[in-house]
């Protein structure tokens, strides 16, 4: 009986024959380097999907899950592969193996195949699932849990899933000599947007639920260098969480929602910024590249698909207002890097703001360690990674992260807040749309098109 796994695996084929076993993935895998297990690397785990689909190693055995679930899915593998194996796919498919009910998984994944199937694919659910999570969060319950130590009596999972909740709060930029002009003027107004969009922007379900100042922030940017913006109605979650989860199903369900939100007869660009939704948005071709009415749908939609600083940067940007007293690092997301192929873009914009203090991140181009709800199903190897990573955010000494990717975002702000360390984290578009407010860049009474 032919599987997505089989499937997937024989159009991968030559490319997987055409592999040297050079090792250049090993370097590149942050599992592997973790672990030293040549099974928590992309060629290793490739062997047990083949051993799988041999029929030599049963889909439930408990080598197969336990490598399989231990990988993050951040596709760092992909660009130093000499054959150009499609590692993510290979990892999407593997994982829809282990996914349906009749497999034997714990407590964690049951809940996770519910919670996706239940509520994320019910837009008004998950809107009201958001929205207590905001009042939660907003309320300062979170982080006044956090502080008090108390989660960390029951358990270090519950602790950190109260950390990232706390680390998608707003960030503060303004000074205190500065706080009253950043509350002035635009704060309560959108950039004039032009008589006929230009654009059209993904919200995302996350973005739109915890980090909607980003979708504003994105917004505005946009407006202020010459690209109208619309939010189109109808669309839902992008289907990573899905896709990545190994529910192709229901990513599949929520891509054709998205292809009918966004209108297949404008042909305007699709603007996110997301790293993930991104990548996935971009990967409708393939997902969908055996349904008859969505196929060709699918790959004009991925055509269409680009992050804010891909589409801002083929344009002569408008510099904003200097910030001289801070100093800020970059973090790359995996799937805007590896998955949408953006490395310099996002630099750009924040080269945009005249005398920012840009110092480099080493290891920038590797994971975090979020991977979607990686941190919260296989606490013990994101921690890992993450320790990795603040460790060389220490180094630079910056006030403020940016990156592109809001797991990311809350990933590396709850690590350094559990750590003890005074740090920003935003996203790039957001500390340009800060400069641009001090700039006087913005003007009252304008808005976006929804």
């Amino acid at each position: 009986m032919a599987t997505q796994l089989t499937t997937t695996l024989a159009a991968e084929e030559q490319k997987l024959l055409a592999c040297v076993h050079c090792g250049l993935c090993l370097e590149a895998c942050p599992t592997y380097v973790l672990t030293g297990d040549e099974n928590d690397s992309p060629r290793g785990r490739i062997y047990l999907m083949r051993a799988v689909e041999e029929n030599k190693l049963p889909a439930d055995s408990a080598t197969f899950k336990l490598h399989i679930d231990r990988c993050l899915g951040c596709r760092a593998c992909e660009p130093v592969c000499p054959a150009g194996v499609q590692y993510g796919q290979l990892l999407e498919a593997s994982r829809a193996e282990l996914f349906g009910p009749d497999k034997q998984r714990g407590f964690t994944y049951r809940c996770l195949r519910l919670v996706l199937r239940r509520v994320w694919l019910h837009p008004a659910r998950l809107r009201f699932a958001f929205a207590v999570a905001r009042m939660f969060r907003d309320s300062g319950i979170a982080r006044l849990l956090v502080r008090s130590k108390i989660p960390r009596l029951f358990s270090r999972r519950f602790e950190f899933a109260l950390a990232l909740l706390d680390s998608s709060s707003p960030v503060s930029f303004a000074s205190d000599s500065d706080a009253d002009s950043s509350k002035s003027g635009a704060t309560e107004a959108e950039a004039n947007a032009q008589s006929q969009a230009s654009t059209m922007l993904f919200a995302g379900c996350v973005g739109e639920g915890l980090f909607s100042r980003v979708n504003k922030a994105t917004a505005r940017v946009l407006n202020v260098n010459g690209f109208g913006t619309s939010v189109p109605k109808g669309q839902v979650c992008c289907g990573a969480l899905h896709a990545h989860a190994g529910d192709l199903d229901g990513a599949r369900m929520l891509a054709r929602c998205n292809i009918e939100a966004f209108d297949d007869s404008v042909n305007l660009p699709i603007i996110t910024n997301a790293g993930g939704c991104g990548a996935m948005l971009a990967t409708y071709g393939h997902l969908l590249s055996e349904d008859p009415l969505f196929a060709e749908r699918a790959r004009k939609f991925c055509s269409r698909v680009r992050d804010v600083s891909q589409q801002l940067e083929g344009v002569k940007l408008k510099e904003g207002s200097d910030r001289q007293s801070d100093t800020a690092t970059y973090d790359a997301s995996c799937h805007l890097l590896y998955g949408q192929h953006a490395s310099e873009a996002p630099l750009k914009l924040l080269r945009a703001i005249p005398e920012l203090r840009l110092i480099p991140l080493e290891g920038a181009e590797r994971c975090c360690g979020a991977a979607g709800v990686y941190n919260l199903l296989e606490p013990h190897m994101s921690q890992g990674v993450l320790k990795e990573k603040l460790t060389h955010v220490r180094e630079t000494g910056a006030a403020i992260l940016t990156t592109g990717n809001p797991g990311c975002q809350m990933q590396i702000g709850a690590g350094a807040k559990l750590a003890g360390m005074t740090l920003r984290v935003c996203h790039p578009v957001e500390l340009l749309d800060e400069s641009y407010r001090r700039a006087g860049l913005y003007q009252e009474g304008g808005g976006v098109d929804h």
